[in-house]
């Protein structure tokens, strides 16, 4: 394949900039890749920064398109449900989907980013360049400024693609420069993170069982675990940041046995440095960016740059990774003309990262507060016999977004419809058997029609 004559520069050297830079390597384009860190393949990660991440369909698409999920598949974890922790120590699995394949896959961000990086620089057209930091940007005239251990470099493009992350410094010079108020807009939530680290057992094995994603849903707050291939977890405690359980009030080694003591016993004993841990880690943030506009000039956002979600859907890298596909698509059906390309993509892509920051926000009470509900897993049987039988019509909205790859803003409007559908099949019933199926036929078929034929 002959060399593409474009000068492509990405901001951020994360998972989007990566998968962004290899994809386009393949098509021919010759792309710079800067980012404010180290590299991750000579340094370790800062302890407490990792939140283990989840693959599912649509990220393993993505993976696909680059041609590297195969080399992926080693540092996959399958995870077919969460194991629910209750106060007394009793576990209870609760599937993720209505089938037994079903399942989406913890990876480790350090391991995943390593591989795409690697395969870039393999395509020979793709440049790395660490602790370089972006200063500023020149929309007008399509040129940047690093620092670099104190030396100021300028760097030209012809088209810039910023996946530099929920706090994007593009995505601020963007808003400085627009009169639009409602164009940009960040929220931070009342509540925050802290990572703990549960080591593998003496032999190296893991101490819970591997292939569920842990929960200790406490309502108002909650800790999860996704396993490593190394045999560890990483426990991630979320909770409100002010208030009678949060971090405020867990500030001292007394505060936290109490805690774990009342609410974590079952897992205490398997965290060697839980002080050392949670005092020594850091406090993460936890937020939702929407912007109404993704682009100015020669210059786009992608990822959470564009749209940073919270982590309860486990969607922020797959929305991300879609974003990547997004592009590629928009280039091949425009021949890769790029003049049009940048608003074809926020066309296609903002309704859904909308949807999926809704979604991830829903899906934290869920986590926390629902699934301490029997009438909740009641529910989700309905919802798993209704898929079985009318897998067209009915698929579980958490299915949707996780083994499928429909768009996240038709999920969200078929999730909405099919919720009401359950509250109102679930009323006056105890069991799946006493579904009155001809009934249920003519209300699924009569509540999601109209859905299904818009899109």
């Amino acid at each position: 394949m002959s060399e593409r004559s474009e000068n492509i520069v990405i901001l951020g050297a994360g998972l989007v900039g990566s998968l962004q830079a290899l994809l386009l390597a393949q098509k021919g384009y010759r792309v710079r890749v800067y980012d404010k860190l180290p590299d991750i393949r000579q340094q370790a990660m800062s302890a407490g920064r990792s939140i283990n991440l989840a693959l599912a369909s649509r990220g393993r698409h993505a993976l696909e398109q680059a041609d590297v999920l195969d080399k992926a598949e080693s540092l996959l974890i399958p995870m077919r449900g969460r194991m629910l922790h209750n106060q007394q120590g009793e576990q209870t699995l609760q599937k993720y989907g209505s089938r037994d394949h079903e399942a989406i896959y913890s990876v480790s961000r350090a391991g995943l980013v390593s591989l795409l990086r690697d395969e870039a620089e393999a395509t020979g057209l793709v440049t790395f360049y660490f602790e370089h930091s972006c200063d500023s940007i020149d929309f007008n005239g399509n040129r940047c400024q690093f620092s670099h251990r104190d030396v100021d470099l300028h760097i030209d493009f012809d088209y810039l693609l910023a996946c530099d992350g929920a706090g994007s410094m593009t995505r601020q010079q963007m808003q400085q420069n627009t009169d639009n108020a409602t164009a940009f807009n960040s929220e931070l939530l009342d509540h925050a993170y802290k990572e703990l680290y549960l080591p593998p057992d003496k032999k190296g094995d893991f101490q819970l069982d591997k292939n569920a994603l842990h929960v200790w849903p406490r309502d108002d707050y909650m800790m999860i675990g996704l396993p490593n291939p190394g045999g560890d977890f990483t426990l991630t405690l979320f909770m409100p940041k002010t208030g009678p359980v949060s971090f405020a009030s867990i500030d001292n080694a007394t505060a936290l046995h109490a805690l774990f003591d009342q609410q974590f016993a079952d897992i205490k004993p398997f965290i060697p440095k839980l002080e050392q841990d949670y005092f020594n880690n850091p406090t993460g943030k936890l937020g939702t960016v929407r912007c109404q506009q993704w682009y100015q000039d020669h210059v786009l956002l992608l990822g959470d740059a564009a749209h940073a979600v919270v982590p309860f859907h486990a969607q922020g890298m797959n929305a991300g990774f879609e974003d990547c596909v997004a592009v590629m698509e928009a280039l091949a059906h425009s021949n890769h003309d790029w003049s049009g390309l940048f608003a074809t993509v926020q066309m296609a892509r903002q309704a859904n990262a909308d949807a999926i920051a809704d979604m991830s926000l829903e899906n934290y009470v869920e986590m926390r507060a629902s699934v301490n509900d029997p009438q909740f897993h009641f529910k989700k049987q309905v919802a798993f016999a209704l898929e079985q039988r009318w897998p067209h019509y009915f698929i579980p909205r958490y299915s949707m977004v996780m083994f499928h790859r429909i768009p996240y803003a038709e999920a969200y409007a078929r999730g909405r419809v099919q919720a009401r559908l359950l509250d109102r099949l679930c009323h006056d019933i105890d069991t799946v058997d006493a579904l009155d199926f001809e009934r249920v036929e003519r209300l699924i078929k009569g509540s999601l029609s109209p859905i299904l034929n818009e899109t």
